[in-house]
C-alpha cells in the first residue's frame, strides 16, 4: 500500500486538489454514506484510493463495470471517485467516477484499437527528455501534442544537463519546437532547475511526468522529494535507452505542497485522435494556415498554399510540416479505430477513388480505339 501521507501530517484531501468544484461534482452523484476519494494507485481490477480516513483498497461496483462504455470510463490513477466504504462490503466500492478535468491519453502500441488513460486530473505534465543522448525534436512534437490534449500545461524538462558540454543549444531548440511551452534545464546531480520544477507543483496541484525510457524520471522524482523513493537503473551506452524502473502509475505527496504522479516510460508513444493538441503543439502551421487559398487545404500540393511558401522560403523548416503532416494521418488513423462512422466514412472515400480510377482507365481505352 502506498504511503500518501506527508512529510509532518497525512496529507488531506485539500492537499491532493479536492476543490469546490470536486465538492459539486461529489454532491450531484454521491448517496448515503459515500465519500470522496481520489485514486492515488490503479491496480488490475481495484484501486488505492485516498480518503479522509486514510488510504484504502477499493474494488469496483458492478453497476460502474456494467455501464462503463470503454476501459478509459473506468477508474485510473488521478481520478476522483465516489467511494462507498459500507461496513456491509467485503471491500470499500468504487461507485463512481467524477468528470475528469484533464485526462492523459495514448493509442496502445500495435494494431489493437484501445484507447489508455494514462492519468487524469493532471494540472501540470512534464514532458522529459535527456540531452546527453542527442535531441529528438520530433519525440518532442509528438508528446507536446498528446500533453496539449490532455488538457494540462505541458513543461519541457531536459534532463541530465550536467552530462551535456554545452547544454544551450538543446534548450533553444526545445524552445523553437514546443513554441508556448516552459523549458527547464535541470540537473539531479547539481539542482539545476530543481527549484523551479518545484513551483509548480503548489498546493492541491498534480504534476504528471512523461517521457522515454531513461529519460531520467525517477531521478528528477528522488531529487524533488528529497529521498530515494523511486528505484533507478543505468542506462546502456551502446543505444542510450534505459530499463523500465517504475513499473506502476502511482501519486506521490511533495514536501511542501502538491502530488506528483510517475508514469512508466513510453517507448513508443502512439498517437490519439487530438486535433486540439496537434493545434497547440504546432501553432505555427496553425497560423499560416489561415492564409491559404482553400480553408480545407491539406498543405500537401493544393495552389495557394501558405504553409508550402512558408517552407520554400525557409520560414518554416520542412521536417516540421513532414512531422505535422504524420502525426496528422496517425491522428486519423486513431479516430478510425474507435469511432464506426469515421471508418465507413474512410471505406466509402477509398471506393469513390477507386470508382473513380477505374472508369478513368475505361475511358482511356476507349479513346484509344
Amino acid at each position: 500500500m502506498p504511503d500518501i501521507s506527508g512529510a509532518d501530517a497525512p496529507l488531506t484531501l485539500d492537499d491532493l486538489g479536492y476543490s469546490d468544484r470536486w465538492r459539486a461534482l461529489f454532491d450531484a452523484q454521491a448517496g448515503p454514506g459515500h465519500v470522496p476519494a481520489r485514486v492515488v494507485r490503479g491496480d488490475r481490477g481495484s484501486v488505492m484510493a485516498a480518503t479522509a480516513e486514510g488510504t484504502v483498497r477499493a474494488g469496483l461496483a458492478s453497476r460502474l463495470r456494467r455501464e462503463a462504455g470503454a476501459p478509459e470510463d473506468l477508474p485510473v490513477t488521478g481520478d476522483w471517485v465516489v467511494l462507498d466504504p459500507a461496513p456491509t462490503h467485503e471491500t470499500a466500492l468504487v461507485a463512481a467516477v467524477l468528470p475528469r478535468a484533464s485526462s492523459f491519453r495514448r493509442g496502445a502500441s500495435g494494431t489493437e484499437s484501445i484507447l489508455q488513460v494514462v492519468a487524469a486530473n493532471v494540472d501540470v505534465v512534464f514532458v522529459v527528455h535527456p540531452i546527453d543522448r542527442g535531441r529528438n525534436p520530433r519525440r518532442l512534437e509528438r508528446e507536446l501534442a498528446l500533453a496539449w490534449e490532455s488538457g494540462a500545461v505541458p513543461v519541457v524538462v531536459l534532463a541530465k544537463a550536467d552530462l551535456a558540454d554545452e547544454p544551450e543549444p538543446a534548450r533553444l531548440e526545445a524552445e523553437e519546437v514546443g513554441r508556448g511551452s516552459d523549458v527547464v534545464l535541470t540537473s539531479a546531480v547539481n539542482g539545476l532547475g530543481l527549484e523551479t520544477l518545484r513551483a509548480y507543483a503548489t498546493r492541491g496541484r498534480t504534476v504528471a511526468l512523461i517521457g522515454p525510457s531513461g529519460a531520467g524520471k525517477s531521478t528528477i522524482i528522488n531529487a524533488l522529494l528529497g529521498e530515494e523513493r523511486q528505484a533507478t537503473a543505468a542506462v546502456r551506452a551502446g543505444d542510450g535507452r534505459g530499463r523500465h524502473t517504475t513499473v506502476t502509475r502511482e501519486l506521490v505527496p511533495l514536501p511542501g505542497g502538491g502530488v506528483l504522479l510517475d508514469t512508466p516510460g513510453l517507448r513508443a508513444v502512439a498517437m490519439v485522435d487530438a486535433p486540439a493538441g496537434l493545434a497547440a503543439a504546432f501553432d505555427d502551421v496553425e497560423s499560416l494556415a489561415r492564409a491559404c487559398r482553400f480553408t480545407d487545404c491539406a498543405h500537401d500540393g493544393e495552389p495557394g498554399c501558405a504553409v508550402a511558401a512558408a517552407v520554400a522560403t525557409g520560414e518554416l523548416e520542412a521536417e516540421r510540416l513532414a512531422s505535422w503532416h504524420k502525426l496528422q494521418r496517425e491522428a486519423r488513423v486513431a479516430a478510425m479505430r474507435n469511432d464506426v462512422r469515421l471508418r465507413q466514412e474512410e471505406v466509402r472515400k477509398w471506393k469513390i477513388i477507386h470508382k473513380s480510377a477505374r472508369q478513368f482507365y475505361r475511358n482511356k481505352g476507349r479513346d484509344r480505339e
